[in-house]
């Protein structure tokens, strides 16, 4: 690329991805080097992490969104839109980046118990070091071989642990009372063959195993995987082995029917297997790494390595599953198990400051908002209301001879045109701070009163109406285009390049996605008033048709109430798959989908929520309807009885493409393909459904994406920079 002249970049999209990539690409060190525009459909920016602002202000987002604190580069990239800002926040608060977050380091599940109700299961997990997006060095970089250390620190806790509350609770054979081992990790030093004897003595000798012995195998296992080459992995994998053996046998002998020691049983079963499997297979040495194990479903990968049946459906297993909506078509569970171990591994072992990050507003308030201000500060340009309809390639006529397929036009539907040609003002302000409002500002529109009449819907792919069309062309309008959007909207807008592009095909087809249901309830009580006594953790591996909710009452004084409510309840889980579409054009499809996901809540709130908050059900075990606040809602509750209250509050069916959760299902990554892949000469792509080295449908795997993206047009970031991407 000439230095000296400006490239012209058309961006696709407004999600985490395509403004990662605009954030990077404008940075004021590239001088300027490229031109921005970035189209997004509808009128606000986030893609899956949109939000906006309903009546009162509410806060009404597509799910629930929580960002993990090994969210390296998401926190980066955030942390200096953050600084920038406060340069000049203008209207923006923006003091600290840590104001937009609280952090949350407790984690809990929920599973059926053989009494009424549900038993809840939560863990502290302490603060470590650092903060996310602080300067990492490569020393803190975990590799597949520290992850497995890590591991085995957390069985010996777990062990040490279990066996101290067994004595406290009058058990005999706890760790006091028992004799030396008989070997000792601490008598290795540095010599390989003395670990080769203490191996062959334990893996083959006859002796009573208690918990100090299984605690010193353990130390004998780590020291052997700092020591032993690649080569002489295998006596590692038998002392492996014995040790899960014995830990199993140990855990069934000693561990009582007391619901604390069975969910410690299936955790240590868990990470047994995990540590088997990983030795098993080879990942400590496998260039693949995690990959290696891809086409294996993450419960069929434990099983094989000896987990129990009852562990790999246990709430800890089915909570991963529920975290990043592992069920394709809404109802079969499916989940890669590389992408399973390495998203477990690095949300327990990665994670810096706290291990959850609760957002204070909604993603559009806090992540959104300031991207999109510091973006048009910088000269970043947006075309709301512009939706893709084609990518158009060069035909093989037009090519020259070596040169690779590009890009020469993109085809737009546009949506609504701006009063006086002018800038589309995309934001609002609730309680002093900038955000998108949950409808678009009609009164700034062309027709704008029309839209209203005929009930124009700008975010639903199955509403096709628009003002005109649109082309911009290659050279003219644009040098490159980053396609932003999801792999689901692909067959929509890339039919040229499907109909060449095998590889394209192949990914279309098998990085699968699925559509998302969510709801939002706001209520007079709070959580001790509803009778919720565990600590307030994000809560998952409950029941159908909502595995996943949160209490997230710190959002209520973002919120601009009259009276406020004393908390606020979010709900989330995959959708089955609705029925198809009528047609290309079917107004009333995000409608049908939406009412499915009222019933879903309904039910929910008639059916499941007394095992939860017992509190918000009376004697005969209803609901109490009158728990619902609605602020200034349509159809205020002070005229409504009993369930009809309920359509004052929230819920969306997320079945649009773009909307649509990305899966890791067994056998995918190799489907996928990088950002950094130029196989079109002016053409990359950015989104969690790329090859980015963390192949997981998540706000970092977004990011890192955006990032690559970057680096394929500008050089820029590094990509020993981007933390994470480990691929070649």
């Amino acid at each position: 690329m000439n230095s000296e002249r400006v490239a012209k970049v058309a961006i696709i999209g407004g999600g985490c991805a395509a403004i990662a990539t605009a954030f990077e690409l404008s940075r004021p060190e590239l001088k300027g080097r490229f031109d921005i525009t970035v189209y997004q459909p509808g009128w606000r920016l986030g893609g899956k992490g949109a939000s906006g602002r309903g009546p009162s202000g509410r806060i009404q987002e597509h799910g629930l969104h929580i960002w993990l604190g090994f969210y390296e580069n998401a926190f980066r990239l955030l942390r200096e839109c953050y600084e920038e800002l406060a340069i000049d926040p203008g209207n923006f608060d923006v003091s600290d980046w840590r104001s937009a977050f609280i952090v949350e380091n407790d984690v809990g599940l929920s599973s059926r118990s053989s009494k009424p109700g549900l038993h809840n299961w939560s863990a502290t997990f302490p603060p470590r070091p650092g903060l996310p997006g602080d300067p990492i060095s490569t020393a803190e970089l975990l590799s597949l071989p520290r992850y497995i250390a890590r591991a085995l620190d957390l069985l010996e806790t777990l062990i040490k642990s279990t066996d101290s509350r067994r004595q406290d609770g009058g058990q005999s054979g706890g760790m006091a009372n028992v004799g030396p081992t008989g070997f000792s990790a601490r008598s290795i030093g540095g010599d390989p063959r003395r670990l080769l004897r203490i191996i062959t003595d334990v893996v083959g000798g006859s002796f009573a195993v208690s918990a100090a012995v299984l605690v010193e195998a353990l130390a004998v296992l780590q020291v052997g995987l700092k020591m032993l080459p690649p080569a002489l992995t295998n006596p590692l994998n038998d002392l492996a082995e014995w040790i899960a053996h014995h830990l199993r046998k140990w855990l069934e002998r000693s561990l009582m029917a007391e619901p604390y020691f069975q969910h410690v049983w299936e955790l240590m079963d868990i990470v047994v297997a995990t540590v088997v499997g990983s030795l098993r297979a080879g990942l400590l040495t496998d260039p693949r790494g995690f990959d290696a194990i891809d086409d294996y479903d993450w419960r069929e990968w434990l099983l094989l390595n000896g987990a129990s049946e009852r562990s790999v459906q246990s709430a800890f297993i089915c909570g991963l599953y529920d975290l990043v909506m592992s069920y394709e078509d809404g109802a079969r569970p499916r989940l890669a198990a590389s992408s399973a171990l390495r998203g477990t591994l690095m949300m327990f072992f990665n994670y810096r400051g706290a291990l959850y990050w609760r957002l204070r507003a909604g993603m559009g308030d806090v992540i959104f908002a300031p991207y999109y201000e510091v973006l048009r500060r910088r000269g970043v340009k947006f075309e709301f209301f512009h939706r893709l309809n084609n990518v158009r390639l060069a035909s093989e006529a037009e090519l020259q001879p070596g040169e690779r397929p590009f890009v020469t036009g993109l085809d737009f539907d546009v949506q609504a045109k701006i009063k006086g040609g002018g800038e589309y003002a995309p934001l609002i302000e609730v309680k002093g701070r900038p955000c998108w409002p949950a409808t678009p500002d009609l009164g700034q529109l062309e027709e704008g009163e029309r839209f209203a009449a005929e009930g124009w819907d700008f975010e639903s792919h199955w509403d096709t109406r628009h003002v005109e069309k649109k082309s911009i062309e290659v050279v003219k309008d644009f040098d490159f285009v980053v396609l932003g959007l999801s792999v689901a909207t692909l067959p929509y807008v890339c039919g040229e390049i499907l109909a060449r592009d095998p590889r394209w095909r192949a990914m279309v087809e098998n990085v699968k996605t699925t559509a998302t249901q969510a709801f939002q309830i706001w209520l007079k009580q709070d959580l001790r008033e509803l009778g919720w006594t565990a600590p307030n953790f994000l809560g998952s591996a409950n029941t159908k048709p909502f595995n996943a909710w949160c209490d997230l009452a710190h959002t209520i004084p973002e919120e601009d109430w009259s009276q406020p409510p004393r908390t606020v309840l979010y709900f989330c889980a995959a959708l089955a798959e609705p029925p198809p579409p009528s047609g290309e054009h079917d107004p009333d499809h995000q409608a049908s989908s939406h009412e499915q996901v009222r019933l879903n809540a309904l039910s929910y709130l008639r059916e499941t929520g007394c095992q939860i908050w017992p509190g918000a059900y009376d004697a005969r075990g209803d609901f109490r309807w009158d728990l619902l606040a609605s602020g200034d809602a349509a159809g205020s509750t002070q005229f409504l009885d009993g369930e009809s209250r309920f359509s004052t509050q929230y819920w969306t069916a997320n079945i649009n493409p773009s909307d649509r959760y990305v899966l890791a299902v067994p056998g995918s990554a190799k489907y996928r393909i990088s950002p950094l892949d130029m196989s079109y000469d002016n053409l990359t792509i950015a989104g969690d459904w790329t090859d980015c080295g963390l192949n997981e449908g998540c706000v970092e795997a977004a990011v890192i994406s955006g990032r690559l993206a970057a680096h394929a047009l500008s050089g820029l970031p590094r990509l020993e920079d981007i933390v994470g991407y480990d691929h070649p």
